[in-house]
């Protein structure tokens, strides 16, 4: 198979040198590149800025912006399989981006902000015979917030993790299908559970899939 993950978090600037993000490490999406090639399939890796170093193997694409993400994930889709959204996309930018530093003031301030571009929903709504994998961290009505998730952006599964996932190394998973329950429960570290993950896919995939 040629699969592509997405991986890490994305930036949306405020000014040329403050921006909003998140604190994703992307171990995860990084982890499941790495279970993937050694598995025997080509990874074509999206990232956003992380410190960690793509496995040599994989098509690698650095991005920044949750705009960036998506051009390049969309380019790549086509001539995959199926994908695998791990990264932790901005949902948020500021409605205008200022020139130069914006400088103190003495008082408050208000940003108006936007939502960005829903990168795993326009995966799944042109996703034809592929297959997607979404990933929905979750604090609260966590498996029906995940299961609309779902359904909303058009996936086949999705990953349901909790914020404690955030920059560790070990992570408690469940993959979901289209009922709202879990068929699979992973723990362990991030390399075990997304080994397990490629695993499952290969067993479960329809054969023209893999």
């Amino acid at each position: 198979m040629r699969i592509l993950i997405t991986a890490g978090p994305t930036r949306e600037y405020l000014d040329d040198v403050r921006y909003l993000s998140n604190a994703s490490s992307g171990r995860m999406g990084y982890a499941l590149a790495e279970a993937a090639i050694a598995q025997g399939h080509e990874v074509v890796l999206v990232s956003g800025p992380v410190e960690l170093s793509p496995p040599s193997d994989c098509e690698f694409i650095a991005v920044e912006t949750t705009d960036e993400m998506r051009d390049a994930s969309v380019a790549h889709f086509p001539d995959c399989d199926g994908v695998i959204a791990a990264a932790a996309v901005c949902d948020y930018k500021p409605k205008e981006r200022i020139e130069g530093k914006l400088a103190k003031t003495g008082g408050p301030i208000s940003i108006d902000m936007i939502e960005t571009d829903d990168v795993l929903a326009q995966l799944g709504a042109n996703k034809g015979s592929r297959w997607v994998v979404g990933f929905a961290l979750e604090s609260q009505n966590a498996r029906e917030n995940a299961l609309q998730k779902l359904r909303a952006k058009n996936c086949n599964w999705i990953v349901l993790n909790n914020p404690t996932a955030i920059g560790s190394l070990d992570n408690q998973v469940e993959l979901i299908d289209d009922t709202g329950h879990p068929i699979m429960k992973w723990a362990g570290s991030k390399q075990k559970i997304a080994t397990d993950l490629i695993a499952w896919l290969v067993a479960n995939l329809p054969d023209q899939a893999q």
